[in-house]
């Protein structure tokens, strides 16, 4: 499999983990800068944001702009857009028998001012454009629905 690799790159966000999940993450810029906890449904404290969160956050801002991306290239006027992104964890038993961690992500689009088969044909084509969505294809069970 040929990996696609962008030329050039346009950006490099920097961020580093102290801790690990029971730590903090910290931008190069110091705008990012947050405290770190394991969700209480995985025997943690809770209190604070994990890196599932982080995911999630980004992965629903970056599909929201390929939406907009895709809807300016095809003319259409959708109106405010949400997307949010359900990202779950949990064992996964891995190619080879060993045993590991894996993700599924399910992303959700609200686009009130399209048609269902309208916003459903936008966030497809989003879905082949948005470089969270690149990433991830074949690597963690991504879904993208119209809600």
């Amino acid at each position: 499999m040929t990996i696609a690799t962008p030329s050039p790159v346009l950006y490099t966000a920097t961020a580093t983990a102290f801790g690990g999940r029971e730590g903090r993450v910290a931008s190069d810029d110091g705008i990012l800068e947050l405290q770190v906890v394991p969700p209480k449904t995985m025997g943690g404290k809770g209190g604070a944001t994990n890196p599932e969160q982080l995911f999630a956050a980004g992965y629903s801002a970056c599909f929201g702009s390929a939406v907009a991306h895709v809807a300016r290239s095809q003319k259409l006027v959708t109106g405010p857009v949400e997307i949010t992104a359900k990202v779950g964890i949990g064992p996964i038993t891995r190619a080879d028998g060993g045993q590991g961690f894996g993700l599924t992500v399910a992303l959700e689009a609200k686009i009130p001012e399209l048609s269902r088969e309208q916003a459903e044909a936008l966030v497809n084509t989003a879905h082949q454009v948005c470089p969270y969505s690149n990433a991830t294809r074949g690597n963690v069970p991504v879904t993208v629905t119209v809600v």
